[in-house]
């Protein structure tokens, strides 16, 4: 039975989807459940909701009274322009490749699975910075239960290969297969869908780049991608590197941003000039109320209108809080 949402719960999903943190998630999701339709296709829906709401509520509450923390956190509230996952068979090179990109010491060693749980990172490209989230290796040797959980909040992901490696084919096809039973998808797609599937509000779907690790190694890593993507029936972007020599690094940082399409925006408090040194990282069609969201959900509540210095604006326009950013806007808040 179909679930027939209104257009005000696709509007929450879509703010759900975006949302940075835990505490947020909580709110929209309590939102949903007061407007979901309340009839017998909407079951399924409800109680996924609720299921979602309490595995919230708890983490946030932290280990019962007396209890202890069980080992590493395996979520990450979002930092920077994105977050961006880091995923692959074992012994692709993955962690090598996020120590490379954020200097993070991530593990990596010359046998599988030494990565035991997801290590986070900055990856700084001109003004901005990605998360980049080094994910443990996807294999059906080692279960890797809360790996949606981990990619619940990703923008997007790094899907590594080792094509020098034997079975590379055959590791990589389990590797997806694995993440597509626990209800995560990899897709080829980068646009910024707004036909999320309501039925299935927790499957999380990345855009992603398939990223041939160990190029060093290949004489030509391009055409094997090709084989690779044939083989696997995927027709994801495709880019090498090598994270030992640093072969084609340097085309990551523009691509991502490009793909991502990030837009910095500076602020400025009044009768002050900007500041220039750490902008605001948004995405393309996001408002003045996403900015101001991103400031402080205060300042959001609070929101009067805003003045903009930039491309599509004269110096200082007034604008209400739908109006939309390009990058390069420099913006005043006013509350």
């Amino acid at each position: 039975m179909p679930t027939n949402v209104t257009p005000e719960f696709r509007k929450i999903q879509a703010r759900y989807r975006k949302a940075r943190d835990q505490r947020e998630r909580v709110e929209l999701l309590k939102e949903m459940l007061r407007v979901v339709p309340k009839h017998k296709g909407t079951e399924h829906l409800r109680a996924e909701m609720r299921s979602k709401l309490k595995e919230l509520n708890e983490k946030l509450a932290g280990p019962s009274k007396g209890g202890v923390r069980t080992g590493p956190p395996v979520t990450f509230r979002r930092e920077g322009a994105a977050q961006i996952a880091i995923v692959g068979p074992p012994n692709s090179g993955k962690s090598a490749l996020h120590a490379r990109l954020t200097g993070s010491h991530a593990v990596s060693e010359p046998y599988p699975f030494a990565t035991q749980h997801p290590v986070p990172g900055m990856f700084r490209y001109d003004d901005v910075s990605f998360q980049l989230i080094d994910v443990p290796s996807i294999g059906a040797e080692h279960p890797f239960p809360f790996i949606a959980d981990t990619l619940q909040s990703g923008d997007a992901c790094l899907f590594v290969v080792d094509l020098s490696a034997p079975g590379c084919v055959e590791r990589a096809a389990t590797a997806l297969g694995l993440l597509s039973d626990r209800k995560v998808d990899l897709v080829a797609d980068w646009g910024r869908s707004t036909d999320d599937d309501p039925d299935d509000l927790f499957r999380v779907r990345l855009p992603t780049l398939l990223v041939a690790n160990k190029s060093d190694r290949l004489s030509d890593p391009h055409a094997e991608l090709e084989v690779l993507e044939e083989l696997l029936e995927v027709e994801y972007p495709t880019t090498a590197v090598s994270a030992t020599t640093g072969a084609g690094i340097d085309r990551l940082g523009p691509w991502l941003f490009e793909h991502l399409e990030v837009v910095r925006v500076y602020t400025k408090v009044p009768g002050s000039p900007p500041d220039r040194g750490n902008p605001f990282a948004l995405r393309t069609g996001d408002t003045v109320l996403d900015l101001a969201r991103l400031i402080h959900k205060d300042v959001a509540e609070r929101f009067s209108h805003a003045r903009i210095w930039g491309t599509a604006t004269f110096d200082g326009q007034q604008v209400g809080r739908d109006h939309v950013l390009v990058d390069g806007d420099v913006v005043e808040i006013h509350t």
